[in-house]
């Protein structure tokens, strides 16, 4: 089973991927993951990373769809959660042609919805486990009072320097003006389901849950 997450920054789709790796062993495939275990690779394509990232260059859609080439022909799952990609209609259509390549399918598009203004609070006071992920936030999942992650005991916490409000306003406005257009894209293809991103964390699982489970 193949899945992909929509939704903007902050909407809670890397919480939702490692539940879905954890509980159906999937295979979590993130963009910025990919990038930086490719640099270390030793591959051909990995070092076609390593090279335009030493130039600083923005990696193509090529590169990305080779990455995630390698990883559906390589790898041993369940199947894949695309989180992070595709960004662009030209993204997807790359995509469902790597599919159609490898004879796989595509079974669901997750929107996780969601309020702007609820989600810039959320992502403001957001913080994740350095070592784990774990995600935390200062309102509604304060990190634990002895200052380590209740999920794998590591003492060590970080922000993202652009989870303020100024550069998670032009993130969120990225979204709608690049990606946002894959929603009406996969309806019309009879493959987009939406959920209540807003809903906590548990809510949202058994939701997608159920999609998966009617795929």
């Amino acid at each position: 089973m193949n899945i992909i997450l929509l939704g903007p920054p902050g909407a809670g789709k890397g919480t939702q991927a490692r539940r879905l790796v954890d509980d159906r062993n999937m295979v979590q495939l993130s963009t910025g993951d990919m990038l930086r275990a490719a640099q270390s690779s030793g591959t051909e394509m990995g070092k076609r990373v390593a090279d335009v990232m030493a130039r600083g260059e923005l990696v193509t859609d090529e590169i990305v769809i080779g990455l995630i080439e390698e990883q559906i022909e390589t790898v041993d799952a369940a199947g894949f959660i695309f989180d992070g990609f595709p960004r662009t209609l030209a993204q997807a259509d790359a995509l469902g042609e790597l599919l159609e390549k490898e004879g796989e399918t595509l079974d669901a598009v997750i929107e996780m919805k969601v309020d702007d203004e609820a989600l810039v609070a959320r992502v403001t006071g957001r913080s994740t486990c350095a070592n784990c992920g774990e995600v935390y936030h200062d309102e509604t999942k304060p990190q634990p009072a002895d200052g380590t992650c209740a999920k794998c005991g590591a003492s060590e916490f970080k922000r993202r320097p652009d989870d303020n409000e100024d550069s998670f306003r032009t993130r969120l406005l990225a979204y709608y003006r690049d990606t946002s257009p894959l929603i009406g894209y996969y309806y019309a293809k009879g493959q987009h389901v939406a959920v209540d991103g807003m809903a906590d964390i548990e809510a949202v699982s058994a939701e997608i849950k159920e999609v998966l489970d009617r795929a």
